[in-house]
């Protein structure tokens, strides 16, 4: 299935992409699209848009997209629940949720200031996304520290 939403994507929209092919569709295809195309091109391509107001995946109150598909495709992952806190806090500005949703926002924003191509930078984005997840599941136990 195709999937589209607003070009030049940062967290949410490179979080989403991520969660769907790996949990929901792993034959999805992303477009990106200027935001006033988005649902005409929807349309034409037959694509589910999301993270854009009007779209039935997107923002629901205080909760960003991410969170959205979590709930509409009751996903239980420990794992997944604590990355859609970090996404959240980093998509809605609400960097107290999690310790690590401030980072992830200014990775986000680095990466869309050095990539000028959205499936370059999804590509990237979902390397990140990948990583944070091992974190996540595997090993954020482990503490760094300092041997000599």
């Amino acid at each position: 299935m195709k999937w589209i939403t607003r070009e030049r994507p940062k967290i949410d929209r490179i979080a989403c992409p991520w969660l769907i092919k790996n949990f929901v569709d792993e034959a999805a295809e992303f477009v990106f699209v200027p935001a006033e195309q988005v649902f005409a091109r929807a349309s034409e391509i037959n694509a589910v848009p999301y993270d854009i107001p009007g779209a039935e995946y997107s923002h629901e109150g205080e909760f960003c997209t991410f969170d959205y598909i979590i709930k509409k495709h009751q996903l239980t992952d420990p794992a997944l629940l604590q990355i859609a806190k970090i996404v959240r806090g980093a998509d809605t500005d609400h960097f107290e949720l999690a310790p690590q949703a401030a980072g992830l926002w200014a990775i986000s924003a680095g990466l869309s200031y050095n990539y000028r191509d959205d499936q370059e930078q999804l590509a990237i984005g979902m390397q990140l996304y990948d990583a944070l997840y091992s974190w996540a599941a595997k090993v954020q136990g482990e503490k760094h520290t300092w041997v000599q």
